[in-house]
């Protein structure tokens, strides 16, 4: 019973969502051109459930590059109508299209020259016939046995506001390092954010030794850097190849004699490089790809700048 009930409330709400499909139309295409020449920003308003998913809306049209804020229309009567300005325009919400409390705020809008959008179910109401823009909600029915509760409507309402935000954020162009920029604190927006130069080992961490040392002079190296690796380079300081405790076990598996050998002889080269100004997401896959888990940091000229470890990104939190 229970069971059966969740799924005939998932599938009604999956219905409602895949009807709102058929109801995109040229009012949608006027919302989000209305919106993107509005100078101010998106004033979301409504009440009761309406005003839950407002609230939603409106952090993700401020998250991803749309400047919103909700309004809340009791708290708009007190003092809160101080923060529209007459650049801004209003997204309502109201599955009744008949909701007092918007009703009474729509001559405050006026007198400022505000554009109106309606998210309704009811596209023929009072609250539609006022607004500038009129976008379709409605369902068939509620997820509710009773078709009371707001459940499949609020869903829709829900995701009419996403299908905005993301048309928005299309027509913006809005990449993942703008989405970055407006999330610092979460852990995709450090990821996007912070570069391999802000976490690499540079100077005298970074196990450099040239093509003629020998493989026990390198290995001597290594144990100072502690990366289990070292960076090889040429005479004019750029870098030829890399020696991984990977190539010391697959010459210790062959049985020679070799700490006296060159170790440009026994490094790997064309070895995977990163620029510094890259973000460690790069760093995440190029080390799953090629399954590694150090990258060496170059400039330009291909010199060595500084050595990134997979560790290093695993314990800085950004992952």
């Amino acid at each position: 019973m229970i069971l059966e009930s969740a799924r005939d409330v998932i599938k009604k709400e999956a219905e409602a969502v895949a009807g709102l499909l058929d109801r995109l139309d040229e009012n949608f295409e006027k919302a989000v051109r209305a919106i993107l020449t509005t100078s101010g920003r998106v004033i979301v308003t409504g009440i009761g459930k309406s005003g839950l998913v407002g609230r939603k809306i409106a952090a993700t049209f401020a998250s991803t590059g749309t400047p919103s804020l909700f309004l809340h229309p009791t708290e708009a009567f007190h003092g809160d109508l101080g923060i529209v300005t007459e650049n801004d325009i209003v997204l309502a919400i109201s599955k009744s299209g008949d909701t007092s409390e918007l009703h009474q705020l729509i001559p405050a809008f006026k007198r400022l020259g505000l554009q109106i959008i309606l998210l309704t179910g009811e596209i023929d109401s009072p609250l539609a016939e006022r607004s500038d823009i009129v976008i379709d909600c409605s369902v068939k029915a509620e997820a509710c046995p009773n078709n009371l509760v707001p459940t499949s409507s609020s869903t829709a309402a829900l995701v009419m506001g996403d299908a905005l935000a993301v048309a928005l954020l299309r027509m913006r162009g809005f990449s993942t390092e703008d989405f970055a920029k407006l999330h610092p604190g979460g852990a995709l927006g450090r990821r996007l954010l912070v570069r391999v130069s802000d976490v690499m080992h540079t100077g005298d961490k970074v196990p450099i030794v040239s093509e003629s040392t020998t493989v026990l002079d390198t290995l001597i190296t290594m144990s100072r850097g502690r990366l289990g690796t070292a960076v090889v380079v040429d005479g004019s300081g750029r870098m030829l190849g890399v020696f991984t405790d990977g190539d010391l076990r697959r010459l210790s598996e062959r049985g020679e004699q070799f700490y006296e050998r060159r170790i440009g002889d026994v490094m790997t080269r064309n070895a995977r490089t990163i620029n510094p100004d890259a973000i460690l997401d790069e760093v995440l896959a190029l080390c799953e790809k090629y399954k590694i888990t150090v990258l060496v940091a170059v400039d330009k000229d291909h010199r060595p700048v500084g050595i990134i470890h997979l560790h290093d990104v695993l314990t800085s939190k950004l992952v």
